[in-house]
């Protein structure tokens, strides 16, 4: 849909069509009018969906579309529209003032007075807004005036007012899968995208994978493949790297070289090579890794082979594993790097994870032996000389002598501290001497 409105009534959607229809970018010109055109966003528009529902019924209500780029947000947006013959009135927050949106607002109206019309507005990038211009909205949208549905590519609920979030229905768009784009891709081939040209199945591939989950980004390189390759040449894969700008990486994220570049990735941070670790989190970047799946490792790494050397190592890791969940792809990456570097350069102990494994065995072999009676509530020994528990909090320096392990292991130590956690070495032999022990 290139022109929004018939010039003559100003508010009725037409489809696009004609030489400006022809010279669109591919995108614009593949984009789904009809629900089950839309490729992916299942956990959305499944059957039995509630956004599915309410598109299906004609009964739109106002949202807030949250996801990465190319994921379908103004797709969703014209069918919404499209469903309930609502007029579709379109805004940029980029570009887009207060003024303009009174504009829209006013002519909403009128259509209400006029023929009891209703208005989807459709704001791209609504986190761009300040708080005065998302305040403008917040009437008309409580009085149904228009449905708002609001694009943004940031988490809505650090970026959009709390009053605007409680009048609108949040749904969070997922990053295309490789499958989903190469669907696509097919579908434009089969529309002349390429035109003369064949396309290979190694280049569609390519395409799809190496777009990280952006439909528009996938389409614009079929698109420019087709136009700078020679006339009746096919669009092979050194023809979609050229358009994308990519080379095309052995990758595959779930065979050998997604494990073999984690364990690349984990011995070269645990080797304390930077330079090493960025490489390896690149390729896996590159190669379309779930940056959750990094994520998680670095998270494990950050206890597993960190541990107590450096307590904030742990604390980095879960703030780039949020910035995964809460920012997305790509600007993730870059927290992603931040905890690659200080990883690589924290000292290193393995500590937390042996001595939670000697435990464990200890358990394993022995069995479970039972705390002494004064730290089970409510458990009372029948021995003469039975202890109450005797609570540090009423000694000097927090600390009292009495027996915590159970009796079978007094005296055994399954933390040993090493040199790297020096500071902790120094404590303990503090703690153990104040309460009495070796």
């Amino acid at each position: 849909m290139d022109q929004l409105f018939d010039a003559s009534e100003g508010e009725r959607p037409v489809r696009s069509g004609g030489v400006a229809g022809e010279r669109a970018p591919l995108a614009a010109r593949l984009r789904p009018e009809r629900l089950e055109d839309v490729v992916g966003q299942l956990h959305l528009l499944g059957e039995g969906m509630a956004l599915r529902m309410a598109i299906e019924r004609g009964r739109p209500h106002s949202m807030l579309l949250h996801g990465p780029p190319g994921t379908g947000k103004t797709t969703i947006a014209r069918i919404v529209a499209a469903s309930a013959d609502a007029a579709f009135e379109e805004l940029s927050a980029v570009e887009a003032g207060r003024a303009e949106v009174r504009g829209v607002l006013e002519r909403a109206a009128h259509r209400i007075e006029a023929r009891g019309g209703s208005t989807v507005l459709f704001l791209d990038e609504i986190h761009r807004f300040n708080k005065a211009q998302q305040d403008v909205l917040l009437p008309a949208v409580e009085e149904g005036l228009v449905v708002l549905i609001g694009a943004t590519t940031e988490n809505p609920y650090f970026e959009v007012n709390a009053a605007l979030l409680s009048r609108t229905q949040v749904y969070e768009l997922h990053e295309l899968s490789a499958s989903d784009l190469e669907v696509l891709l097919r579908r434009g081939v089969d529309r002349g995208a390429a035109e003369d040209h064949p396309v290979t199945d190694e280049a569609l591939a390519f395409l799809a994978e190496r777009s990280h989950g952006d439909a528009r980004t996938a389409l614009q390189a079929l698109e420019l493949a087709a136009a700078t390759a020679a006339a009746g040449t096919p669009i092979t894969l050194e023809v979609a790297e050229d358009a994308l700008q990519r080379r095309a990486l052995r990758y595959d994220r779930a065979g050998d070289l997604h494990y073999d570049s984690i364990s690349a990735w984990i011995k070269s941070t645990r080797g304390s090579d930077p330079d090493a670790s960025l490489y390896y989190l690149a390729l896996m970047l590159e190669g379309g890794e779930d940056p959750r799946f990094i994520a998680r490792r670095m998270v494990i790494f950050a206890s597993e082979d960190v541990g107590n050397a450096d307590p904030q190592a742990l604390t980095v890791a879960i703030a780039a594993a949020h910035a995964v969940d809460h920012v997305g792809m790509p600007e993730a990456a870059w927290a992603l790097s931040q905890a690659a570097i200080y990883l690589s350069l924290a000292p290193k102990s393995k500590e937390a994870y042996v001595a939670l494994d000697r435990a464990r065995r200890v358990i394993r072999e022995r069995g479970a032996m039972p705390p002494p009676a004064h730290l089970r509530p409510g458990a009372r020994s029948e021995r003469a000389d039975a202890q109450d528990y005797d609570d540090p909090h009423q000694r000097p320096g927090h600390l009292s002598p009495q027996q915590l392990m159970p009796d079978g292991l007094v005296g055994e130590r399954f933390y040993r501290p090493d040199e790297q956690e020096a500071e902790l070495v120094a404590r303990l032999e503090r703690i153990r001497a104040a309460r009495g022990q070796d």
